[in-house]
């Protein structure tokens, strides 16, 4: 079964996703397309019942040819939207009474669709899958399974930049719990190198996409029938890193950093999910709390919590000290309270006391926010004595750290993570 759907042209908007999330409440999928998508490529898309043309500060025009599709269309403003009432009723009138819309969206409707658009898509080659064990990856393998089975292959990757304890893991959970198909690949040096003195982050994330793709390249190449490489990009990713009409807020290494030449065409089922759909997915495909509700991790990985040119020891002290402050997040309940916590480590010194002397060592950042869908996030006020004592371990157990920070900046004007 495929779901109605509601199209909306972005023609400058920075409320493309709020207005898709509207429509979806109301149980009527919506997509955003670029501001100059062809009418031949919005006449493909068979159950397209209407049109939004979602304005912005730009000087976007929509097709002229827009009305042949004959299909409904309407014109609405910056942020019309959001707050008013009486235009979410008329927004509900033009989706269900004039484009006489099916209220068919919901996950289950979604996981059938796409089992039946990936095996259409992959026929019957193989795919390969960057398995990180995070929740978008998990909940594609899981798509993936359940579409082809075990033309599944996963490959996990240690670059160095993920959590402590996190590679044997997912080892754990996937290869022996799961049964799944896993490659475990070492990579550490190989990314390190690649990054050595890059400062800028947009480079970094650049580096670690082109690098990850070609990690996979590799791995494919010692497989048969590999022709698909699949990721778990969901719609927040492809919002940030920008859009013809948009304007970018941070590159993605599973948006943007894909090389011109790549032997594989990509997979990505759940693209146009925001991070709460992705987990309702989840859930209903079967995938345990502990995975689906498990904390988010940029792709990129510490590596964006390791702030400047990455040194090993800095990216030890950023790993020890999340380690910490996850260990202790646990102990006061605010694990699943708390809808991300990590600590950051920026490439400069504060002066400190050690034995009597003087010391020069790094600030450690706590960042803990909460969110819905990652587009917007609100901070979380933790107890001083919890605070306290995530200060007092951090700075006599990680070796480097001589000053420990809070950050209370919500999303926006300040993004989730740091870089």
């Amino acid at each position: 079964m495929r779901q109605d759907m509601i199209g909306i042209l972005d023609l400058g908007s920075e409320y493309n996703s709020a207005l898709a999330r509207q429509i979806r409440a109301i149980g009527v999928y919506s997509e955003v397309y670029s501001h100059d998508i062809s009418p031949r490529a919005l006449k493909e898309k068979k159950n397209l019942r209407g049109i939004i043309l979602n304005k912005g500060e730009g000087d976007y025009s929509a097709h002229r040819s827009i009305d042949e599709l004959g299909i409904p269309v309407i014109s609405v403003d910056e942020d019309e939207y959001t707050d008013s009432l009486y235009s979410q009723k008329r927004l509900e009138k033009f989706v269900l009474d004039t484009c006489c819309c099916e209220t068919n969206w919901n996950t289950q409707n979604f996981i059938e669709d796409q089992v039946q658009l990936l095996r259409e898509q992959i026929g019957d080659s193989r795919v390969l899958l960057a398995l990180s064990g995070g929740v978008d990856s998990s909940v594609v393998a899981a798509l993936l399974i359940k579409a082809i089975g075990e033309r599944l292959v996963c490959v996990h990757v240690n670059h160095g930049l993920l959590r402590k304890g996190e590679p044997e893991e997912v080892c754990r959970v996937f290869g022996e719990e799961m049964g799944a198909k896993l490659i475990y690949v070492d990579a550490v040096d190989r990314f390190l190198d690649k990054l050595k003195g890059v400062k800028n982050p947009e480079r970094k994330r650049k580096i670690i996409g082109k690098e990850f793709i070609e990690v996979f390249d590799d791995e494919a190449s010692k497989l048969c029938g590999i022709d698909f490489l699949a990721q778990g990009t969901i719609y927040p990713d492809i919002v940030e890193s920008g859009t013809k009409a948009g304007k970018a807020v941070k590159a993605h290494h599973n948006v943007g950093g894909l090389p011109k030449r790549m032997k594989m065409d990509l997979v990505e089922p759940i693209k146009y999910l925001f991070k709460d759909e992705v987990r309702e997915v989840g859930k209903a495909l079967g995938l345990p709390d502990s995975m689906v509700y498990r904390q988010p991790f940029p792709g990129p990985g510490l590596g964006v919590r390791c702030l400047g040119a990455i040194t090993r020891d800095r990216l030890e002290a950023v790993r020890e000290s999340d380690a910490i402050l996850r260990e202790e997040f646990e102990k006061a309940g605010l694990s699943g309270k708390v809808w991300q916590y990590f600590t950051a480590i920026p490439d400069i010194k504060s002066v400190g006391v050690r034995d009597s002397a003087r010391v020069d060592e790094w600030p450690c950042i706590i960042r803990a926010v909460n969110t819905v869908d990652a587009m917007t996030a609100t901070i979380e006020h933790i107890d001083w004595a919890v605070l306290d004592k995530i200060t007092n371990r951090i700075i006599n157990e990680v070796k480097g750290i001589n000053r420990v920070c809070y950050d209370l900046s919500p999303k926006p004007c300040a993004t989730i993570e740091w870089e």
